[in-house]
């Protein structure tokens, strides 16, 4: 194979890889206050979760 040639696909430069990073950092954030504000719902509902209304 030849080493000089170019790679293939996009290469991305630092400044979008730190705005990729930072990006996914604040999704990942998101989706987890989102689980536990579901926990925290959870929990204060109790046991009535579970409670279907007929």
């Amino acid at each position: 194979m030849d080493e000089n040639r170019k790679p293939d696909g996009i290469v991305l430069t630092e400044a979008q890889k730190r705005s990729r990073r930072q990006r996914s950092i604040a999704i990942a954030l998101a989706l987890g206050v989102l689980v536990l504000l579901f926990f925290a719902v959870t929990m204060v509902k109790g046991p009535a979760v579970l409670v279907r209304p007929m």
